[in-house]
């Protein structure tokens, strides 16, 4: 008996809602200093930075699941799981931002920050093995996606080490955070051709 299939586009529309309010959220948490001019804006300027992180790393995700997506025109059960469970991961980043933004980047916040950034990772990770088990039926897997898997390892191998980091050096970690920000969107600036996560 045929697996049951379904059409992709109602999947995407309701994850790309899902990742505006994810951002609309975050911006959101922002707020004007106390202080004026650029004294004021100096002291807002790790909070900034965290805002951004944030975003970018929600931007990037949300490239990857339209590149993914793309790729196949119907998904199964295990498609629609798999891209629940990522945006049940995602959903949680608003959260983890205020945290780190609340308690000025210490240690603590930036261990779970990063703890965060695992789950997502992972959670995507288990969407693309799923999507690529639909490619791989139609033989449409490439040498690209086996190169982005080994990126994908690669960047949640960096969000580990920023956990133990985080307990010594706090901006640190948050560097090696933004590192895997860097490997992931170099690539979609034309150094390299080649999907994101």
């Amino acid at each position: 008996m045929r697996e049951k299939l379904y059409p992709t586009n109602r999947l995407e529309a309701f994850s790309d809602g899902v990742l505006a309010v994810i951002i609309t959220i975050m911006v959101l948490e922002l707020k004007v200093p106390h202080e004026d001019g650029m004294t004021g804006l100096i002291s807002i300027a790790p909070m900034l930075f965290v805002y951004l992180l944030s975003f970018a790393f929600t931007s990037i995700y949300w490239i990857n699941h339209h590149h993914l997506l793309r790729r196949v025109e119907e998904c199964d059960h295990r498609v629609l799981y798999a891209n629940l469970g990522f945006l049940f991961s995602i959903s949680l980043l608003p959260f983890f931002t205020a945290y780190v933004i609340e308690k000025n980047n210490d240690s603590f916040s930036v261990a779970l920050y990063a703890a965060s950034m695992i789950f997502t990772a992972f959670c995507f990770f288990l969407l693309r093995l799923a999507i690529a088990r639909l490619l791989r039926r139609t033989d449409s897997l490439n040498p690209e996606d086996k190169a982005t898997e080994r990126k994908h390892i690669l960047s949640l191998a960096l969000y580990i080490a920023a956990i133990p980091l985080a307990h010594f050096h706090p901006h640190l970690a948050l560097g090696a955070i933004t590192l895997v920000t860097i490997i992931w969107v170099l690539p979609a600036m034309g150094m390299k051709k080649t999907a994101m996560d």
